[in-house]
């Protein structure tokens, strides 16, 4: 996954790709919280992709599939969705925009670089069980003083939030499909696991790269 000539980080660490608008991104919380539970000490850095963007920015229902996937969602994993969500899926008018997403996991990402992973799992928390919307601010203002942060240096860094380095860094990994999660070591990126993968499944391949 890295390219030739490119040096990516010295150290091992964790590269979550993930998009905050995807239902099997969200149903991917569960095992990375429990890596990260399992490996404290390892810093995981959070890159957002663009799932919906462009031509993909259109109301939900233009999506007809997303209710029965998210039925298959459940079926796999056993991740849930609220009833607030599925209200706004039923409604059909909200407009799903990952470069919006992707400020507002930017600005989070700036104020509390060290607890990104969790910060992940909350704007998703936010969208798919509570039917926040991730194109405001304000959602971010609400997850920040949830998480003792500066809101409003939060809402400040939404704004300014360039999130075409994050959709760069997700394709100079290789990545086109959410979630990813990829070891880094020296100079070699490492996918433990794509789509969807158990906790003791990541843990399996992360303890064949040491």
């Amino acid at each position: 996954m890295s390219e030739p000539g490119v040096r990516l980080y010295p150290v091992v660490k964790l590269v979550y790709v993930f998009d905050a608008y995807c239902g099997w991104s969200h149903a991917f919380s569960g095992t990375l919280r429990a890596v990260t539970e399992r490996h404290p000490d390892l810093p995981v850095e959070v890159v957002s992709g663009g799932l919906f963007t462009g031509s993909r920015r259109v109301p939900i229902r233009e999506f007809g599939f997303i209710k029965d996937a998210n039925v298959q969602v459940t079926a796999r994993t056993g991740a849930r969705f609220g009833e607030a969500f599925n209200e706004l899926l039923d409604e059909g008018e909200f407009v799903m925009d990952s470069e919006a997403a992707a400020r507002g996991v930017a600005a989070l990402r700036e104020a509390a670089p060290g607890r990104a992973a969790e910060l992940a799992i909350a704007v998703q928390q936010a969208f798919f069980h509570d039917g926040q919307s991730l194109n405001d601010p304000e959602t971010y203002r609400r997850i920040a003083t949830g998480f003792g942060l500066d809101a409003d240096a939060v809402v400040a860094a939404f704004h300014s939030a360039q999130p075409e380095v994050d959709f760069a860094t997700a394709a100079r990994f290789g990545v086109n499909g959410f979630p990813t999660l990829i070891a880094v070591k020296d100079d070699k990126a490492y996918a433990l696991a794509r789509g969807h993968a158990s906790a003791d499944e990541v843990e399996q391949r992360l303890a064949s790269l040491s």
